[in-house]
């Protein structure tokens, strides 16, 4: 929600700390939770909607590299800020190359303090546009979909993961651009390796130069030590920078020097670094319109736009909607304590309809609505919002008959000779195509295999057997 106040968690034993750090981020406008070791951090993070965390490297019962690696795999969009003293810095570092977002040194300003947690806040705001897909679903690499768009991006993923190549994912907010990048890096041969994210839209202009390449102690006001970049940190790994068409041009130069020679100084120093960093990179700008108003450079777009990845928006894979529905009902229902089974064929249809601006991240959200206002077992047309509702009039557009563009032929109904008999008939119909459209390519990527194609599609073989001959896929 729009003036929503961000939640922050402390956790640190040292009472005197807790207490100016809560003052401090409470001043500044957010809601704070402030706990004094790991386990009740754990306790807070199943209870509040957190979304920073910061902690201290040691503290009882459980420490923060324990804390960092529950947060990184149960919380994956969740900054973690770590706090350190001068002698546990290489601890810190290698905090970073687990996931944490930053890590800040004891005693440390107020300024540098504050200037962290806003950047942290807003890697957060942006981390949660983009779906965050568990393996299990309907498709490939943590990635939700069966639709002719997916299906070919899985096989550049395939072909291209386990290479050094640069890699550009283009697509609108929300369509999944980091599960791509994740996907690059754990089917490659670094997946043992860091995987470093940069938010380039998150981080002040002037400060983007010390955060990808570091800084030496005294470089600027506040640097009261060294402090590795984002590059040094992936070495060996993947370098993921997101929304990269937000980066200055004035910084444009020394980062491609760095991806062509993978080298660099840091900010401050006279001491050339070397690295091996593979570099993926994603944007939601049309980089060649600006190439032409001379906001990004030419010879950069061609360094990172070595292999193009382009993530479709869900309006042009709504035969996805269904499988995308299906994977998160489980979560909700257990996160909100309900039991809703599905939605009716009235509701399906008008999410099928609707333009989705918002991509996945907008499904999502408006699923958990849903959810919250379903009384049943099924989530009806009155449980849906009434920007969504308005879909009605698109879908008796749609006529009975009338496949979506790019359906396959040989699954598309015949053109109905009759005038429309209201709109439940015509969702009816749009049902039965979408149902049988899916099932034909399940059971085409399963080579026919009715029991692997009804685990794909998470239904009973029983189910499956039926709804085939109700379609005409099988003898009765």
């Amino acid at each position: 929600m729009a003036g929503e106040k961000k939640q922050i968690l402390i956790a640190d034993d040292e009472l005197n700390l807790r207490r100016v750090l809560r003052a401090q981020l409470e001043r500044d406008g957010y809601d704070v939770h402030a706990v004094e070791n790991g386990a009740s951090a754990l306790e807070t993070l199943r209870e509040h909607h957190v979304d920073v965390v910061i902690c201290d490297l040691r503290m009882p019962k459980v420490n923060g590299m324990e804390l960092l690696k529950h947060v990184v795999q149960h919380h994956p969009g969740v900054p973690v800020i770590m706090i350190t003293a001068h002698g546990t810095v290489d601890t810190a570092v290698e905090a970073l190359k687990l996931g944490a977002y930053d890590f800040i040194t004891k005693p440390f300003e107020k300024t540098e303090f504050r200037s962290v947690i806003a950047k942290a806040v807003r890697t957060s705001e942006l981390t949660r546009q983009d779906v965050e897909a568990h393996v299990g679903g309907p498709g490939r690499y943590r990635l939700i979909g069966q639709s002719p768009a997916m299906l070919e991006v899985y096989g550049v993923i395939e072909k291209v993961a386990d290479t050094p190549s640069t890699v550009l994912i283009t697509g609108e907010s929300g369509t999944g651009k980091e599960l791509i990048a994740k996907a690059l890096h754990e089917n490659s041969s670094r997946s043992d390796q860091p995987f470093i994210r940069v938010n380039c839209a998150a981080i002040p202009r002037d400060l983007i130069e010390s955060e990808l390449f570091g800084y030496e102690k005294g470089a600027f006001t506040g640097a009261v030590t060294s402090k590795p970049g984002r590059f040094e940190l992936a070495d060996g790994g993947t370098l993921f920078l997101d929304e990269i068409g937000e980066i200055p041009a004035s910084m444009q130069v020394k980062l491609l020097r760095a991806l062509q020679e993978q080298e660099f100084e840091r900010v401050g120093g006279i001491r050339t670094i070397t690295v091996n960093v593979r570099l993926v990179a994603a944007t939601n700008r049309d980089l060649v319109a600006d190439i032409a108003e001379g906001r990004f450079r030419e010879d950069l777009f061609y360094r990172i736009n070595v292999v193009h990845i382009h993530l479709p928006p869900l309006r042009e894979r709504q035969d996805d909607i269904p499988l995308l529905i299906s994977h998160f009902l489980g979560p909700f229902n257990t996160r909100l304590r309900k039991n809703v089974k599905g939605l009716t064929d009235e509701a399906m249809a008008i999410l099928l309809g609707y333009p989705w601006r918002g991509n996945i991240r907008e499904l999502e959200n408006v699923l958990e609505r849903c959810l919250l206002f379903c009384d049943g077992e099924r989530i009806d047309v009155d449980a849906l919002p009434p920007e969504v509702r308005e879909g009605l009039e698109s879908v008796a557009a749609r006529a009975p008959g009338q496949a979506g563009e790019g359906a396959p032929e040989e699954v598309a109904s015949p053109p109905s000779t009759e005038e429309p008999t209201g709109l439940k008939e015509a969702v009816r119909e749009a049902t039965a195509r979408l149902e049988r459209e899916l099932i034909v390519r399940a059971l085409e990527q399963t080579g026919g295999n009715v029991t692997h194609t009804a685990r794909l599609l998470k239904i009973s073989r029983k189910s499956l057997q039926t709804k085939m001959k109700e379609l005409g896929l099988r003898e009765a």
